[in-house]
Protein backbone atom coordinates (compact mmCIF):
# COMPACT_ATOMS: atom_id res chain seq x y z
CA UNK A 1 0.00 0.00 0.00
CA UNK A 2 1.41 3.13 -1.18
CA UNK A 3 -0.18 6.37 -0.81
CA UNK A 4 -0.63 8.90 -3.25
CA UNK A 5 1.65 12.21 -2.61
CA UNK A 6 -0.63 15.30 -0.97
CA UNK A 7 -1.60 16.96 -4.49
CA UNK A 8 -1.73 20.35 -3.00
CA UNK A 9 -2.12 21.76 0.81
CA UNK A 10 -4.07 24.99 0.59
CA UNK A 11 -2.46 26.76 3.66
CA UNK A 12 0.58 26.50 4.95
CA UNK A 13 -0.30 24.42 8.23
CA UNK A 14 2.12 24.56 11.10
CA UNK A 15 3.13 20.87 12.77
CA UNK A 16 1.94 19.57 15.57
CA UNK A 17 0.62 21.41 18.81
CA UNK A 18 1.81 18.31 20.44
CA UNK A 19 4.81 17.18 18.86
CA UNK A 20 7.10 14.28 20.33
CA UNK A 21 10.13 15.35 18.56
CA UNK A 22 11.33 12.90 16.34
CA UNK A 23 9.57 9.94 17.58
CA UNK A 24 8.33 9.30 13.89
CA UNK A 25 12.17 8.15 12.96
CA UNK A 26 12.27 5.47 14.86
CA UNK A 27 12.67 1.86 13.21
CA UNK A 28 9.11 0.80 11.87
CA UNK A 29 9.09 -2.28 13.64
CA UNK A 30 11.66 -3.07 16.92
CA UNK A 31 12.44 -5.54 19.33
CA UNK A 32 13.07 -3.74 22.93
CA UNK A 33 13.37 -5.96 25.55
CA UNK A 34 10.86 -8.17 25.54
CA UNK A 35 8.43 -5.93 24.28
CA UNK A 36 7.86 -5.36 20.07
CA UNK A 37 7.42 -1.73 19.06
CA UNK A 38 4.90 -1.34 16.07
CA UNK A 39 5.48 1.96 14.35
CA UNK A 40 4.40 1.33 10.75
CA UNK A 41 1.15 1.68 9.63
CA UNK A 42 0.74 -1.23 8.07
CA UNK A 43 1.54 -3.32 10.90
CA UNK A 44 -0.36 -1.46 13.07
CA UNK A 45 -3.38 -2.36 10.99
CA UNK A 46 -2.56 -6.27 10.53
CA UNK A 47 -2.11 -6.48 14.26
CA UNK A 48 -5.28 -4.67 15.40
CA UNK A 49 -7.36 -6.82 12.82
CA UNK A 50 -5.72 -9.99 13.50
CA UNK A 51 -8.52 -11.07 16.10
CA UNK A 52 -7.86 -14.64 15.63
CA UNK A 53 -3.94 -14.61 16.82
CA UNK A 54 -3.56 -11.12 18.69
CA UNK A 55 -5.69 -10.88 21.92
CA UNK A 56 -6.11 -7.16 23.88
CA UNK A 57 -3.04 -6.86 25.58
CA UNK A 58 -4.19 -4.92 28.95
CA UNK A 59 -4.40 -7.66 31.51
CA UNK A 60 -4.82 -7.34 35.70
CA UNK A 61 -4.24 -9.68 38.66
CA UNK A 62 -6.66 -7.11 40.72
CA UNK A 63 -8.59 -9.52 43.08
CA UNK A 64 -11.99 -6.66 42.21
CA UNK A 65 -11.55 -6.91 38.30
CA UNK A 66 -10.80 -10.87 37.64
CA UNK A 67 -14.10 -11.65 39.95
CA UNK A 68 -16.35 -9.78 37.86
CA UNK A 69 -17.15 -10.26 34.54
CA UNK A 70 -14.69 -8.15 32.22
CA UNK A 71 -15.38 -4.73 31.15
CA UNK A 72 -15.86 -4.84 27.66
CA UNK A 73 -11.90 -3.12 27.23
CA UNK A 74 -10.83 -6.23 28.53
CA UNK A 75 -12.84 -8.90 26.51
CA UNK A 76 -11.84 -10.62 23.56
CA UNK A 77 -13.18 -13.42 21.37
CA UNK A 78 -17.07 -14.12 20.87
CA UNK A 79 -17.68 -12.52 24.34
CA UNK A 80 -16.56 -9.14 22.75
CA UNK A 81 -18.04 -9.41 19.67
CA UNK A 82 -21.41 -10.42 21.40
CA UNK A 83 -21.43 -7.17 23.66
CA UNK A 84 -20.16 -4.52 21.16
CA UNK A 85 -22.75 -5.89 18.74
CA UNK A 86 -25.08 -5.15 21.34
CA UNK A 87 -23.83 -1.64 22.41
CA UNK A 88 -23.33 -0.61 19.09
CA UNK A 89 -26.84 0.42 18.12
CA UNK A 90 -26.21 3.44 21.19
CA UNK A 91 -23.76 5.27 19.03
CA UNK A 92 -24.98 5.10 15.38
CA UNK A 93 -24.96 8.21 13.53
CA UNK A 94 -28.87 7.67 13.22
CA UNK A 95 -28.98 7.34 17.09
CA UNK A 96 -26.47 10.33 17.94
CA UNK A 97 -28.44 12.87 15.04
CA UNK A 98 -32.06 11.70 16.44
CA UNK A 99 -31.64 11.30 20.16
CA UNK A 100 -29.02 13.16 20.88
CA UNK A 101 -28.52 15.90 18.39
CA UNK A 102 -31.09 18.34 20.13
CA UNK A 103 -29.28 17.73 23.51
CA UNK A 104 -25.49 18.27 22.44
CA UNK A 105 -26.79 21.82 20.54
CA UNK A 106 -28.82 22.79 23.95
CA UNK A 107 -25.95 21.90 25.66
CA UNK A 108 -23.56 24.00 23.49
CA UNK A 109 -25.92 27.26 23.60
CA UNK A 110 -25.44 27.01 27.96
CA UNK A 111 -21.97 26.76 27.51
CA UNK A 112 -21.43 29.32 25.26
CA UNK A 113 -23.63 31.33 26.95
CA UNK A 114 -21.29 31.03 29.86
CA UNK A 115 -18.78 31.98 28.08
CA UNK A 116 -20.03 34.65 26.49
CA UNK A 117 -21.18 36.07 29.96
CA UNK A 118 -17.73 35.84 31.70
CA UNK A 119 -16.30 37.21 28.66
CA UNK A 120 -13.80 34.39 28.46
CA UNK A 121 -13.03 30.73 29.53
CA UNK A 122 -11.08 27.67 30.42
CA UNK A 123 -11.67 26.16 27.71
CA UNK A 124 -9.75 22.44 29.19
CA UNK A 125 -12.90 22.83 31.46
CA UNK A 126 -15.59 23.91 29.12
CA UNK A 127 -15.05 21.00 27.04
CA UNK A 128 -14.34 18.35 30.15
CA UNK A 129 -18.21 19.57 30.99
CA UNK A 130 -19.69 19.10 27.12
CA UNK A 131 -17.81 15.67 26.81
CA UNK A 132 -19.27 14.56 30.37
CA UNK A 133 -22.39 15.45 29.46
CA UNK A 134 -22.93 14.23 26.30
CA UNK A 135 -21.11 10.71 26.98
CA UNK A 136 -23.41 10.88 30.53
CA UNK A 137 -27.11 10.88 28.35
CA UNK A 138 -25.62 8.11 26.09
CA UNK A 139 -24.50 4.88 28.98
CA UNK A 140 -27.57 6.85 31.08
CA UNK A 141 -25.79 8.79 33.88
CA UNK A 142 -28.44 10.90 34.04
CA UNK A 143 -29.59 10.63 38.10
CA UNK A 144 -26.90 12.64 39.79
CA UNK A 145 -27.69 12.87 43.84
CA UNK A 146 -25.11 16.05 43.37
CA UNK A 147 -24.20 18.44 40.38
CA UNK A 148 -20.64 18.47 39.21
CA UNK A 149 -19.74 15.13 37.58
CA UNK A 150 -17.60 16.39 35.33
CA UNK A 151 -15.20 17.45 38.25
CA UNK A 152 -15.40 14.09 40.05
CA UNK A 153 -14.94 11.97 36.70
CA UNK A 154 -11.52 14.31 36.82
CA UNK A 155 -10.16 13.85 40.32
CA UNK A 156 -10.51 10.33 39.44
CA UNK A 157 -8.80 10.01 36.48
CA UNK A 158 -6.14 12.68 36.66
CA UNK A 159 -4.31 11.91 40.12
CA UNK A 160 -0.88 11.39 38.90
CA UNK A 161 0.31 9.68 42.08
CA UNK A 162 -1.71 6.06 40.98
CA UNK A 163 0.55 3.09 40.66
CA UNK A 164 -0.51 1.15 38.30
CA UNK A 165 2.65 -1.10 38.56
CA UNK A 166 4.19 -0.25 35.12
CA UNK A 167 1.46 -0.29 32.84
CA UNK A 168 0.91 2.07 30.60
CA UNK A 169 -2.69 3.15 28.81
CA UNK A 170 -6.23 3.86 29.63
CA UNK A 171 -6.90 0.35 30.85
CA UNK A 172 -3.53 0.83 33.38
CA UNK A 173 -5.61 4.00 34.64
CA UNK A 174 -8.79 2.19 35.00
CA UNK A 175 -6.89 -0.96 37.00
CA UNK A 176 -4.76 2.03 38.92
CA UNK A 177 -8.37 3.53 40.02
CA UNK A 178 -9.45 0.09 41.02
CA UNK A 179 -6.25 -0.37 42.71
CA UNK A 180 -5.13 2.39 45.07
CA UNK A 181 -7.12 3.46 48.10
CA UNK A 182 -7.12 7.43 46.97
CA UNK A 183 -8.63 6.09 43.77
CA UNK A 184 -11.09 3.62 45.63
CA UNK A 185 -12.24 6.18 47.84
CA UNK A 186 -13.05 8.74 44.82
CA UNK A 187 -14.59 5.75 42.58
CA UNK A 188 -16.88 5.08 45.72
CA UNK A 189 -18.33 8.46 45.78
CA UNK A 190 -18.59 8.37 41.92
CA UNK A 191 -20.88 5.38 42.52
CA UNK A 192 -22.71 6.65 45.73
CA UNK A 193 -23.36 10.19 44.02
CA UNK A 194 -23.63 9.11 40.23
CA UNK A 195 -23.71 5.71 39.17
CA UNK A 196 -26.28 3.83 41.85
CA UNK A 197 -29.11 6.73 41.54
CA UNK A 198 -28.74 5.76 37.46
CA UNK A 199 -29.14 2.44 37.99
CA UNK A 200 -31.75 3.00 40.56
CA UNK A 201 -33.86 4.75 38.51
CA UNK A 202 -33.09 2.13 35.58
CA UNK A 203 -34.64 -0.53 37.52
CA UNK A 204 -37.33 0.87 37.99
CA UNK A 205 -38.26 2.34 34.42
CA UNK A 206 -35.52 1.07 31.58
CA UNK A 207 -34.22 3.41 29.40
CA UNK A 208 -32.65 3.25 25.94
CA UNK A 209 -28.83 3.68 26.99
CA UNK A 210 -25.82 1.52 27.87
CA UNK A 211 -26.78 1.11 32.20
CA UNK A 212 -30.41 -0.16 30.98
CA UNK A 213 -28.83 -2.95 28.41
CA UNK A 214 -26.49 -3.96 31.21
CA UNK A 215 -28.87 -4.03 33.76
CA UNK A 216 -30.91 -6.41 31.44
CA UNK A 217 -27.48 -8.43 30.97
CA UNK A 218 -27.92 -9.37 33.92
CA UNK A 219 -24.53 -7.42 35.43
CA UNK A 220 -24.44 -5.74 38.94
CA UNK A 221 -23.48 -3.28 40.14
CA UNK A 222 -20.37 -3.13 41.03
CA UNK A 223 -19.63 -4.54 37.04
CA UNK A 224 -21.74 -1.27 36.04
CA UNK A 225 -19.20 1.16 37.69
CA UNK A 226 -16.72 -0.46 36.23
CA UNK A 227 -18.54 -0.65 32.68
CA UNK A 228 -18.74 3.37 33.71
CA UNK A 229 -14.99 3.76 34.73
CA UNK A 230 -14.25 2.07 31.17
CA UNK A 231 -16.47 4.53 29.03
CA UNK A 232 -15.03 7.76 31.01
CA UNK A 233 -11.56 6.89 29.96
CA UNK A 234 -11.97 5.86 26.77
CA UNK A 235 -14.52 7.99 25.98
CA UNK A 236 -15.02 11.77 28.02
CA UNK A 237 -11.19 12.64 28.50
CA UNK A 238 -10.38 11.64 24.80
CA UNK A 239 -12.70 13.79 23.25
CA UNK A 240 -12.10 16.99 26.09
CA UNK A 241 -8.05 16.86 24.73
CA UNK A 242 -9.15 16.82 21.21
CA UNK A 243 -11.49 19.66 21.54
CA UNK A 244 -9.08 21.55 22.48
CA UNK A 245 -6.45 20.72 20.16
CA UNK A 246 -8.86 21.31 17.25
CA UNK A 247 -9.43 24.34 18.75
CA UNK A 248 -5.70 25.60 19.25
CA UNK A 249 -5.07 24.47 15.44
CA UNK A 250 -8.40 26.72 14.31
CA UNK A 251 -7.63 29.49 16.18
CA UNK A 252 -4.05 29.76 15.33
CA UNK A 253 -4.86 29.44 11.71
CA UNK A 254 -7.11 32.10 10.41
CA UNK A 255 -7.78 31.05 6.81
CA UNK A 256 -8.27 27.27 8.09
CA UNK A 257 -10.69 28.45 10.88
CA UNK A 258 -12.62 30.10 8.04
CA UNK A 259 -12.54 27.50 5.57
CA UNK A 260 -14.13 25.66 8.46
CA UNK A 261 -16.82 27.59 9.06
CA UNK A 262 -17.46 27.39 5.54
CA UNK A 263 -17.70 23.88 4.80
CA UNK A 264 -20.79 21.71 4.73
CA UNK A 265 -21.15 19.24 7.24
CA UNK A 266 -18.81 15.96 5.77
CA UNK A 267 -16.07 18.66 5.08
CA UNK A 268 -16.13 20.02 8.56
CA UNK A 269 -15.63 16.55 9.62
CA UNK A 270 -12.73 15.26 6.79
CA UNK A 271 -10.93 18.58 8.59
CA UNK A 272 -11.63 17.27 12.46
CA UNK A 273 -10.18 13.70 11.14
CA UNK A 274 -7.24 15.54 9.93
CA UNK A 275 -6.61 17.20 13.28
CA UNK A 276 -7.04 13.73 14.78
CA UNK A 277 -4.89 11.78 12.22
CA UNK A 278 -2.14 14.82 13.93
CA UNK A 279 -2.89 15.34 16.73
CA UNK A 280 -4.00 11.34 18.13
CA UNK A 281 -5.44 11.24 21.81
CA UNK A 282 -4.89 8.09 22.55
CA UNK A 283 -0.73 7.79 21.56
CA UNK A 284 -0.11 3.75 22.05
CA UNK A 285 -2.08 0.62 22.67
CA UNK A 286 -1.01 -3.15 24.28
CA UNK A 287 -1.88 -6.25 22.51
CA UNK A 288 -0.37 -9.47 23.23
CA UNK A 289 -0.05 -12.30 20.75
CA UNK A 290 -2.33 -15.29 21.28
CA UNK A 291 -0.22 -17.39 18.48
CA UNK A 292 2.89 -17.07 16.29
CA UNK A 293 2.55 -13.78 14.23
CA UNK A 294 4.25 -12.89 11.23
CA UNK A 295 4.90 -9.06 10.03
CA UNK A 296 6.78 -7.75 7.13
CA UNK A 297 8.26 -4.50 6.22
CA UNK A 298 10.56 -3.32 4.27
CA UNK A 299 11.23 -6.83 2.60
CA UNK A 300 12.25 -7.76 6.27
CA UNK A 301 10.38 -10.61 8.04
CA UNK A 302 9.80 -10.27 11.55
CA UNK A 303 8.71 -13.03 13.91
CA UNK A 304 6.45 -12.10 17.18
CA UNK A 305 6.07 -15.42 19.14
CA UNK A 306 2.70 -16.62 21.04
CA UNK A 307 3.00 -14.33 24.28
CA UNK A 308 4.84 -11.78 23.36
CA UNK A 309 3.55 -7.99 24.15
CA UNK A 310 3.45 -5.69 21.48
CA UNK A 311 3.02 -1.51 22.13
CA UNK A 312 1.41 -0.35 18.57
CA UNK A 313 2.08 3.56 18.50
CA UNK A 314 -1.06 5.72 17.04
CA UNK A 315 1.20 8.60 16.76
CA UNK A 316 3.77 7.49 14.52
CA UNK A 317 1.43 5.14 12.31
CA UNK A 318 -0.46 7.87 11.46
CA UNK A 319 2.54 10.05 10.47
CA UNK A 320 3.45 7.11 8.10
CA UNK A 321 4.02 8.66 4.69
CA UNK A 322 3.54 5.21 3.02
CA UNK A 323 -0.15 5.60 4.25
CA UNK A 324 -1.05 9.40 4.07
CA UNK A 325 1.54 10.54 1.95
CA UNK A 326 3.64 13.24 1.70
CA UNK A 327 4.00 15.60 4.22
CA UNK A 328 2.53 13.65 7.09
CA UNK A 329 3.89 15.83 10.15
CA UNK A 330 1.78 18.98 8.98
CA UNK A 331 -2.18 19.37 8.58
CA UNK A 332 -3.29 19.15 5.18
CA UNK A 333 -7.10 20.05 4.06
CA UNK A 334 -6.42 18.61 0.73
CA UNK A 335 -4.84 15.20 1.82
CA UNK A 336 -4.99 12.35 -0.40
CA UNK A 337 -5.40 9.03 0.67
CA UNK A 338 -5.33 5.51 -0.89
CA UNK A 339 -8.42 2.73 -0.49
CA UNK A 340 -8.63 1.77 2.94
CA UNK A 341 -6.84 4.59 4.92
CA UNK A 342 -9.42 6.44 7.01
CA UNK A 343 -9.11 10.23 7.35
CA UNK A 344 -8.42 9.43 11.41
CA UNK A 345 -5.87 7.11 10.12
CA UNK A 346 -5.13 4.71 13.68
CA UNK A 347 -6.96 7.59 15.91
CA UNK A 348 -10.09 5.53 16.64
CA UNK A 349 -8.19 2.22 16.51
CA UNK A 350 -9.37 -0.62 14.19
CA UNK A 351 -10.73 -4.02 14.16
CA UNK A 352 -12.84 -5.54 17.13
CA UNK A 353 -11.74 -2.65 19.59
CA UNK A 354 -12.36 0.16 16.88
CA UNK A 355 -14.13 3.06 19.54
CA UNK A 356 -17.67 2.48 19.37
CA UNK A 357 -18.18 6.19 19.87
CA UNK A 358 -16.22 7.98 17.36
CA UNK A 359 -18.81 9.37 15.34
CA UNK A 360 -20.41 10.49 18.59
CA UNK A 361 -17.16 12.04 20.03
CA UNK A 362 -16.41 14.14 16.26
CA UNK A 363 -20.36 14.86 15.62
CA UNK A 364 -19.84 16.49 19.35
CA UNK A 365 -17.03 18.11 18.62
CA UNK A 366 -18.00 19.68 15.10
CA UNK A 367 -21.25 21.65 16.87
CA UNK A 368 -19.49 22.79 19.58
CA UNK A 369 -16.53 24.12 17.46
CA UNK A 370 -19.06 25.42 15.31
CA UNK A 371 -20.52 27.75 17.80
CA UNK A 372 -17.52 28.29 19.50
CA UNK A 373 -15.47 29.71 16.36
CA UNK A 374 -18.14 31.64 15.17
CA UNK A 375 -17.03 33.88 18.04
CA UNK A 376 -14.68 36.89 17.87
CA UNK A 377 -11.97 35.02 20.51
CA UNK A 378 -8.28 34.94 20.92
CA UNK A 379 -6.15 32.31 22.61
CA UNK A 380 -5.11 34.43 26.09
CA UNK A 381 -1.20 33.21 26.59
CA UNK A 382 0.42 29.48 25.54
CA UNK A 383 -1.69 26.74 26.99
CA UNK A 384 -0.18 24.04 29.22
CA UNK A 385 0.68 20.96 27.27
CA UNK A 386 1.62 17.76 29.46
CA UNK A 387 2.29 14.20 28.73
CA UNK A 388 0.23 12.05 30.85
CA UNK A 389 2.75 8.60 30.63
CA UNK A 390 -0.20 6.62 32.39
CA UNK A 391 -2.61 7.43 29.88
CA UNK A 392 -0.13 7.65 27.37
CA UNK A 393 -1.24 11.26 25.78
CA UNK A 394 -1.42 14.76 26.06
CA UNK A 395 -3.07 16.68 28.12
CA UNK A 396 -4.15 20.09 27.60
CA UNK A 397 -4.82 22.60 30.25
CA UNK A 398 -4.92 26.24 31.17
CA UNK A 399 -6.45 26.81 27.88
CA UNK A 400 -7.56 30.62 28.53
CA UNK A 401 -9.43 32.27 25.37
CA UNK A 402 -11.17 35.55 25.49
CA UNK A 403 -13.50 37.37 23.85
CA UNK A 404 -12.40 40.14 21.31
CA UNK A 405 -14.45 43.65 22.42
CA UNK A 406 -15.16 45.80 19.67
CA UNK A 407 -12.52 49.05 20.63
CA UNK A 408 -14.37 51.77 22.13
CA UNK A 409 -14.93 54.68 19.16
CA UNK A 410 -12.42 57.44 20.10
CA UNK A 411 -13.79 60.84 21.40
CA UNK A 412 -12.96 63.48 19.15
CA UNK A 413 -9.96 65.69 20.82
CA UNK A 414 -12.06 69.22 21.16
CA UNK A 415 -8.91 71.39 23.26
Amino acid sequence: MTAEPVAHCPFHAPERKTGFGHDHLAPEIELQGDVWHLRSYAAVKQVLRDSERVRQGATTDNVLVTRLRPAVIFQDGEEHREQRTAIARFFTPKTVQDAHHPFIEALTERLIGQLEQAGGADLSALSMQLSVDVAARVVGLTNSSKPGMDRRIDELLSDGEINTGGSTGMVARLQGVLTQSKGLLRMSKFYRVDVRPAIQARRRKPQEDVITHLIGKGYNDLEILVECLTYATAGMVTTREFISVATWHLLENPEIREAYLASDRNERHRLLHEILRLEPVASTLWRRAEHDITLEQGGVVHAIPAGARMILDIRTANADSAAVGAEPLSLCLGRSLPSGVQAQAMSFGDGAHRCPGAFLAIHESDVFLQRLLSLPLRIAGSPQLTFNEMLMSYEIREFKIKLERPAERELPNVF
